[in-house]
């Protein structure tokens, strides 16, 4: 995972935490294979579609993405609901979290056009995966 990433993505967490929502970090950094066993899924395997990204076209591919989730309040279930007030200050919860998230300049998959990717951030530092891609394959 890219340190800046990271950092940011904790300073997220622990922003978080401080307003009563408790947020978890599902996945970083997410290999080739893993990413294709993803795209295989809803495809060639069963299950619902969840991505659009092959192996390579991924930012997890390059450690510059994370998914997340909220846990409730009690700490014994892990959530995507998107709508809930845990924290009973008339805001979504998942709202505030992707505010936060994109005030420390990540982008969130649920801007996106067409294929909405609602736990998703990324930060590109302006590279495109095709750029990522090439360097990848000169290494």
């Amino acid at each position: 995972m890219h340190p800046v990433v990271v950092q940011r993505g904790w300073e997220v967490v622990f922003e978080a935490w401080q307003r009563g929502i408790y947020v978890l970090i599902t996945q970083g950094y997410r290999s080739i294979a893993e990413q294709n066993e993803l795209y295989a899924q809803g495809r060639t395997k069963p299950g619902k579609i969840v991505t659009n990204a092959k192996g390579g076209t991924s930012y997890h591919n390059y450690g510059l993405a994370l998914d997340f989730a909220l846990y409730t309040p009690d700490g014994k279930q892990v959530v995507w609901d998107m709508n809930t007030d845990f924290n009973q200050n008339h805001q979504k919860d998942w709202m505030e979290v992707v505010q936060m998230f994109k005030a420390r300049g990540f982008e969130w998959g649920g801007d996106w056009r067409s294929f909405k990717d609602y736990p998703h951030v990324q930060m590109t530092f302006g590279f495109s995966i095709a750029q990522l891609y090439s360097y990848r394959l000169r290494v």
